[in-house]
């Protein structure tokens, strides 16, 4: 077995786990919880939305709240809030229909993909939930599935697909790195895998993983391997080319770069995929996560066509659909470059200050968060508060191995985009000023 090759066993402390997934919570935890979006705000059709960025940077219809800059959920813009207060419908009415149709549509285009065999899907359900549709429905009992870990939620996805049956080996990288292609290329070769998944941006240690010299090994080593992809914390933040890179699939959320409220598993999968769960030999091991019975509903919803299995949220895909008209307004490598312009801009600003990340290698280091390690002289607990009476949340720390030494800077959809706000600069003045209150000097 190749070195860091480990066999995933199923979590042997679950509460430890759960105990170290609510420090993702920690900085929230220390500021006051965001009042509740007015119920007065005013309703405006489909048709007649206006799809632009906030006016201001006072967020003028949003009650005032410090700015949440954890790697999501993010800040919202004005205009898909108020899609939340779209009046009720029914979810196999003509109007939703049409809206839900296009909102599927436009997820091609996000993903970058033309293929008519590809499929997309939006789930009721948090990006958690994409796991087990891959789990679920790609892969089953007794499979080999090989995982390239780079953090807490790349051992996650491995831990789901353990739970419905898969033989999963984990090739694990050091704490703010990721599994390398020789490896993994030894890995692919030493046993024949169903499926390689790799975590785009592990959101625990701020980790961007490479997609498409990836897929290029997967494919020239292991031809018939499905390559999925965990996007919950990169999809419309960095850049993922679909087609091009021949990927099988990419499941992710609505509530970080792609800028709706938390609620919606949004996924897309390969012509291929799709063939693998056609030819499966048993039925797929969930219900509610059963591409059996989704695919025909997502595909009527595209061609407008009234259907049900289970009661999506008319409101959520209001949201995702006023989000995407924003987003494809402009070029998808526009968003892509301002996405690095800033993140640039944040990288630097910790350099500055004397302090480094858990990415080291900067060809490793996500767009759309940055891992900061605090200086041994200031706790978590100690700066996050002093960044929230500043007005800015940031999260703390979560992978297990490091989960006390560092905070964890989300940068991504309208605080980055939307040149209105001054979101990135306040945040950057809280984390000096914070550190400065906690007695840090940079040396």
């Amino acid at each position: 077995m190749p070195h860091h090759l480990l066999k995933a066993t199923p979590t042997s402390n679950p509460a430890a786990r759960i105990s170290s997934i609510s420090r993702h919570l920690l900085g929230g935890a220390q500021s006051t919880a965001n009042p509740s979006f007015p119920s007065t705000t005013s309703v405006s059709s489909t048709q007649n939305r206006n799809f632009s960025s906030s006016p201001s940077a006072n967020m003028s219809s949003q009650p005032e709240h410090p700015t949440l800059l954890i790697p999501g959920p993010i800040e919202f813009d004005d205009a898909v809030l108020q899609s939340m207060s779209h009046y009720s419908e029914s979810h196999v009415g003509p109007g939703f229909v049409a809206t839900f149709g296009d909102t599927l549509s436009m997820l091609r285009k996000l993903f970058q993909t033309t293929s008519p065999s590809s499929q997309p899907f939006v789930i009721s359900g948090s990006g958690t939930l994409g796991w087990d549709l891959v789990a679920a429905n790609l892969v089953e009992p007794g499979e080999d599935v090989l995982v390239l870990s780079s953090g807490y939620f790349s051992d996650g996805f491995g831990d789901c697909l353990k739970v419905y049956g898969a033989n999963v080996d984990l090739l694990k990288a050091p704490v703010g790195s990721r599994p390398q292609l020789p490896e993994i290329e030894k890995a692919l070769k030493s046993k024949k895998y169903k499926m390689v998944t790799v975590t785009h941006v592990d959101t625990s240690t701020g980790v961007l993983s490479e997609l498409q010299k990836l897929s290029e090994t997967v494919k020239s080593v292991s031809p018939d391997t499905l390559l999925i992809v965990d996007g919950v914390c990169s999809v419309a933040s960095e850049e993922i080319d679909f087609d091009a890179w021949k990927l099988d699939g990419v499941v992710t959320a609505s509530q970080k770069a792609i800028g709706c409220p938390a609620g919606l598993s949004i996924s897309m999968f390969s012509g291929k995929a799709m063939d693998a769960f056609k030819a499966r030999k048993s039925p797929p091991a969930s219900y509610f996560a059963s591409m059996k019975n989704w695919t025909p509903i997502m595909q009527n919803y595209e061609a407008k066509k009234p259907s049900y299995f289970a009661t999506p949220s008319p409101q959520l895909i209001h949201a995702l659909h006023t989000a995407l008209s924003q987003i494809l307004t402009k070029p998808l490598s526009e968003r892509f470059a301002r996405h690095r312009e800033v993140s640039d801009k944040i990288k630097k600003a910790v350099a500055d200050l004397g302090l480094t990340q858990v990415a080291g290698n900067p060809d490793d280091q996500a767009h759309g968060m940055t891992a900061i390690y605090l200086p041994e002289t200031v706790k978590a607990t100690d700066l996050l508060p002093k960044l929230a009476k500043s007005g800015v949340v940031f999260a703390g720390g979560i992978h297990k191995e490091i989960v006390t030494k560092y905070v964890r800077f989300g940068h991504m959809g309208v605080s980055v985009t939307d040149p209105a706000r001054s979101d990135i600069d306040k945040a950057i003045d809280a984390l000096k000023s914070g550190l400065a209150d906690c007695g840090y000097q940079k040396a």
